[in-house]
């Protein structure tokens, strides 16, 4: 490679580094037009002091959910009498975890971690809202792991007849959930259903032509000039739709190309550090996945790194001699990790014992295990 196309210690082939990171609020949001303008609609009756239309904004993993809801808060922020608090319910996935965050973003501190019961939380957040004669709109973000936790009906029931236990609490709440074999509605309980009745917003996968569109308004941001060229941008655009459309993926994978190409000091992107970006970020949404899983169901997925395969039952033997935990208890783990993507299940004649289930790894025991240490 010729001197001139090498860096110099202090050059980069970024020119913002940033926006290629996955937590970056785009100034053009492209092809979401439609959506933007049904959550403008539930949340207008906000800005007028009212409360707002309750919505259910669902999709594929990657296709805009999050960053409407952050956009749309983002303007709410310029009015006085609106409070907006996006939940992580992977993070936050309990009632209390989530008014623990609701309390938090109306006082600009933590609730005490102990000592203070659900009921007087509540109040506390309620009061603040009535007194200052603020509307409070709460988006529950991943809400399908407040489903998995059996949380969601206590959470959206509280959160719906705010306004019963104290006259004059106005709160709008936005559910996002990427799970698509959950039927929100479904399962929640009668008392929640008959007050949750949602707008509802459904955020499509991102096809071929607008994956390569958004990408290249990345790069154009993101990069410096001429630093990736088409033929690896069509890389990008046709692996991230052949992986369900999920614009995280794309991204990821041109941020780890252009370090790629900085390990080689080289001033291009080329498809061999598209190749090599591709074989690191492999793994991406198993690592997302596993920070936001408690301690028996890493424990589980350890079992099942050397028991992968054989009967559910066998494997509980294992999981409970580790665990202490019953049967009822594993069979919920099972489920989320299912639904998760983390496991699969499998349905099999078993010789005397009837239908039985077999639990597999979704992925690599050694690239699991690494990833929990």
């Amino acid at each position: 490679m010729a001197d001139d196309d090498m860096l110099s210690w202090d050059e980069s082939v970024f020119r913002d580094e940033h926006v290629l990171e996955l937590d970056y609020l785009p100034e053009a949001f492209l092809h979401r037009d439609e959506q933007m303008e049904t959550l403008k609609y539930a949340l207008r009756p906000a800005v007028r002091g009212s409360r707002p239309l309750n919505v259910m904004a669902r999709g594929p993993p990657g296709t805009g959910k999050t960053t409407a809801v952050q956009k749309l808060f983002d303007e709410l922020a310029g009015i006085t009498d609106v409070e907006a608090v996006r939940v992580n319910c992977q993070v936050d996935s309990t009632r209390y975890a989530v008014f623990s965050r609701l309390f938090e973003g109306l006082f600009d501190y933590e609730p005490p971690t102990s000592g203070i019961s659900f009921k007087k939380l509540f109040g506390q957040i309620t009061d603040r809202l009535v007194e200052e004669d603020r509307v409070l709109t709460v988006a529950l973000d991943d809400v399908n792991y407040l489903f998995y936790e059996g949380e969601a009906s206590e959470t959206l029931y509280s959160l719906l007849r705010a306004h019963e236990a104290h006259s004059g609490a106005k709160i709008g709440v936005i559910i996002v959930s990427s799970d698509l074999d959950l039927d929100v509605i479904e399962e929640l309980d009668g008392r929640v259903q008959s007050v949750f009745r949602p707008e509802e917003v459904y955020f499509g996968a991102y096809g071929e032509r607008e994956i390569a569109e958004i990408l290249t308004e990345r790069v154009e941001r993101g990069f410096r000039a001429d630093a990736v060229g088409p033929q690896v941008l069509d890389q990008v655009a046709s692996h991230t739709a052949n992986s369900g459309g999920d614009l995280r993926i794309g991204i990821d994978l041109l941020r780890r190309a252009g370090l790629s190409a900085e390990m080689r000091g080289s001033t291009e992107v080329t498809v061999e550090d598209f190749d090599t970006a591709y074989e690191k970020a492999k793994y991406v949404h198993l690592s997302r996945h596993l920070r936001g899983l408690s301690d028996s169901e890493t424990a589980l997925l350890r079992v099942l790194a050397d028991h992968s395969g054989e009967q559910a039952g066998d494997v509980y033997d294992v999981f409970s001699n580790e665990t202490d935990l019953g049967y009822t208890r594993y069979s919920e783990i099972v489920n989320k990790l299912e639904k998760l993507g983390l496991i699969e299940t499998e349905y099999m004649n078993v010789d005397g014992r009837g239908r039985s289930r077999a639990l597999s790894l979704s992925y690599d025991a050694d690239a699991v295990l690494d990833r929990l240490k």
